[in-house]
């Protein structure tokens, strides 16, 4: 009787017929148990009067009572007894067992060992059973939002290999899901996959159960997350709560988790995929096909029927815009009048040089703020290291310079004179020096000293043939622009037709 464990209504059958007469032998071939355990229940039933066929059969109390075995003593008393209630204290309060051997060593001079320890908080300490309830959600009330890890694919095309995942939402009524294989879990695929899910169900559940995702819950708190903004603006735009779970709880988004699950274990082996674009053709076919038409473990329905005729009719309406799916990031503007993004850089004013921006981000616009002023908008770039610029975002200095570019020069120089157009086409044709910046400055002395006096000083620097910048600045700040030219006012003399000391005569010619 030690060795199995009878149910009350087996030990009431074998009194019964022992109150009926039947032998020993009848009641074991009948009851399929032994005659020694007839017979210690015999003993205690005859000791209890429960063999009169007059007296009631005993209740199920009464019998567990006087049928339970007493526990034996254990043979080897713990070490531990003197110290039970600190040991005891201690384990819950979540100390480890190598923590409380060392307390007791340096208290009581203790020596037992760690395993001892072990060995009587397993007979001991009293662990209350883990209890759960189950969650009812109301028709289109709410769905479940979880990643899990996908396949490793091959790209037929390019041969690279990358690790996917992934995204999976659930509706908790009906157990109809939406699920796509996807690379990352940034913040832009994670809106998407929103959109593309509530597109699949053409409407919106109430309620979104996540977890604490960085791509939704910048912050995780049990009482007040902090929801990512872009997030939030998707909500706004689709109109449902976000529902985080409480952290460290995964248990309260246990449906979408068993999807999860169900995909890896039903959908994920013994195929091949050869791309991304491949392996959500094939998810989605199983969904609408074998997923969505089997026999649910819980509802005991078939989840695209309960889907199809009680589910979908009591989603909200897809809106009738649908919100852009942007980004949000906080960046500097640097001293270069640009912010990074991806590598990438967008300009703003200039005066907000220092301070933080943010930048919202769609597949085809930059657009950045400050604190609430829209400063700029920019077309999204890709390539790493390209760079937009708004000329109005760079200071006046800086302007300047790029509207000063070499066929500015040239219509500049034009426009004061021929002489002034040859200095500066010698200039360009340096072949060694990029003199843009002399010319710009030979082009500025017309702010100080006029055009008339520029183009002067240009036709003199000519006529010495120095036509560089500091020639012309030199000739301009000594005023020799306003003296004649002496190459002109000065003509050489007639030439020198004496003899001189140490020369021939020209006229000794030998022949």
């Amino acid at each position: 009787m030690a060795n199995r464990r009878f149910e009350m209504y087996e030990i009431r059958q074998i009194i019964h017929r022992l109150r009926l007469g039947e032998s020993h032998r009848q009641i074991a071939r009948a009851q399929r148990v032994g005659r020694r355990t007839i017979a210690s229940i015999q003993e205690v039933a005859k000791e209890h009067g429960w063999l009169d066929p007059q007296a009631p059969l005993p209740e199920d109390e009464a019998l567990a009572a006087s049928m339970k075995a007493p526990r034996m003593a254990p043979q080897n008393v713990s070490s531990l007894i003197p110290y039970r209630a600190e040991v005891l204290e201690w384990h819950r309060q979540g100390i480890q067992a190598t923590t409380i051997r060392q307390a007791l060593a340096r208290r009581y001079g203790y020596g037992g060992s760690v395993h001892t320890i072990y060995r009587f908080l397993k007979r001991e300490a009293v662990v209350a059973p883990a209890a759960t309830i189950i969650l009812a959600f109301d028709v289109g009330e709410l769905v479940q939002v979880d990643f899990g890890s996908g396949p490793v694919i091959t790209d037929s095309h390019t041969g690279n290999t990358f690790k996917t995942w992934f995204f999976v939402m659930t509706l908790a009524w009906s157990r109809h899901q939406y699920a796509e294989v996807v690379t990352d879990q940034r913040v832009e695929t994670w809106l998407a996959c929103h959109r593309h899910a509530f597109e699949w169900f053409n409407g919106v559940p109430r309620k979104v159960r996540i977890d604490n995702p960085k791509c939704a819950i910048t912050r995780a708190c049990y009482y007040e997350p902090t929801v990512q903004r872009a997030y939030g603006e998707l909500a706004e735009g689709y109109h449902f709560l976000i529902d985080p779970c409480p952290v460290a709880d995964a248990p309260k988004k246990g449906i979408v988790e068993n999807g999860v699950k169900y995909i890896k274990r039903n959908f994920l082996p013994l195929r091949e995929f050869r791309s991304v674009a491949h392996a959500n053709e094939q998810l989605h076919a199983w969904i609408l096909g074998e997923a969505g038409n089997r026999i649910h473990g819980t509802t005991r329905e078939r989840p695209l029927t309960r889907f199809v005729e009680f589910e979908q009719p009591l989603l909200q309406p897809l809106p009738p815009n649908p919100p852009a799916c942007a980004t949000w990031a906080k960046a500097k503007l640097h001293g270069n009048c640009h912010v990074q993004l991806d590598y990438v850089y967008y300009s703003a004013p200039f005066r907000l040089i220092g301070q933080s921006l943010w930048l919202e981000i769609t597949p085809q616009t930059v657009r950045i703020y400050h604190e609430h002023d829209l400063v700029a908008i920019h077309p999204r770039l890709f390539k790493p290291g390209d760079r937009h610029t708004v000329e109005d975002h760079l200071p006046p200095e800086a302007q300047a310079y790029l509207m000063r570019d070499p066929q500015w020069c040239l219509r500049q120089a034009k426009s004061i004179g021929p002489a002034c157009l040859a200095l500066v086409e010698g200039l360009f044709a340096h072949r060694v020096l990029d003199n843009l910046r002399a010319v710009q400055g030979v082009i500025r002395l017309t702010d100080t000293f006029g055009r008339g006096r520029v183009e002067t000083a240009c036709a003199r620097a000519l006529n010495f043939g120095s036509g560089k910048y500091r020639t012309v600045k030199q000739i301009l700040k000594d005023g020799l622009d306003r003296q004649p030219d002496l190459l002109e006012a000065a003509p050489l003399e007639a030439p020198y037709l004496g003899q001189s000391r140490y020369t021939r005569p020209t006229t000794n010619r030998l022949h």
